[in-house]
């Protein structure tokens, strides 16, 4: 699964990857966590691509309560046609998002040790997902969205079973066109990510707190040596 994530990527890079008319404001994040604000990327009418702020936990439009938000972080890729949530998003409304890195906890014991994964070269990491509208009985409209997951890799298999579906860059055009309404073809998008492709290494558990916020919640705490001998058993 994906619960926590970090945004530290410059506004011109996005802007040339996703082709954005105007250069975005993005302000580095490095703990984002569940029913957060987030940029994520979607197709215009006109056929461009514009950076919105969604909330992270999709609400269905069907939903009774927001709340419902807390249990549609993510989506099972492998599901998507099979569950009323996610049918009509998955056919109508895809988006991307993209981040720097992010988080999954390895379990010892009684402890969970966080780990941060990025793409190796230090490029974006493109997330697939579903996003919604929902309106309150209040009247208040909320546009949510949902990071697809999938099997883990090699790499991250001994951390977690399930890893976000990431997308390379030339992938993002089709997954985004609104006017692929039968999603089917899209499907060979949701393979596990290529393990070489990625690194990881343990970071402070600082990251647990979702209010504690800081670049350094990214550093290494253990000697890159270290770093590397795991990743290469991994693969």
């Amino acid at each position: 699964m994906c619960g926590r994530f970090a945004v530290d990527i410059a506004p011109e890079v996005l802007a040339e990857t996703f082709g954005l008319q105007v250069v975005p404001t993005v302000v580095p994040r490095y703990n984002v966590a569940p029913t957060q604000q987030v940029a994520v990327v979607r197709e215009d009418t006109d056929g461009g691509n514009r950076l919105d702020l969604l909330h992270w936990g999709l609400i269905p439009a069907w939903a009774k309560e927001r709340t419902i938000a807390y249990k549609m972080i993510n989506a099972r890729s492998e599901t998507l046609l099979e569950k009323p949530s996610f049918r009509q998003a998955y056919k109508y409304r895809r988006c991307v998002v993209p981040v720097s890195g992010f988080y999954e906890w390895r379990h010892e014991g009684k402890e969970k040790l966080p780990h941060y994964i990025r793409i190796r070269d230090g490029l974006p990491m493109l997330f697939a997902g579903l996003w919604e509208s929902w309106k309150s009985p209040e009247g208040e409209v909320v546009e949510s969205f949902t990071i697809l997951t999938t099997a883990a890799n090699k790499l991250l298999e001994s951390i977690h079973e399930r890893m976000p579906v990431i997308l390379h860059p030339d992938e993002c055009g089709r997954w985004l066109n609104r006017h692929l309404t039968d999603p089917t073809p899209l499907s060979v998008f949701f393979q596990p990510y290529p393990a070489d492709l990625l690194e990881l290494w343990p970071v402070s558990p600082l990251v647990n707190t979702p209010k504690v916020d800081s670049c350094e919640l990214i550093a290494p705490i253990c000697p890159q040596k270290e770093i590397s001998t795991e990743i290469l058993r991994a693969q």
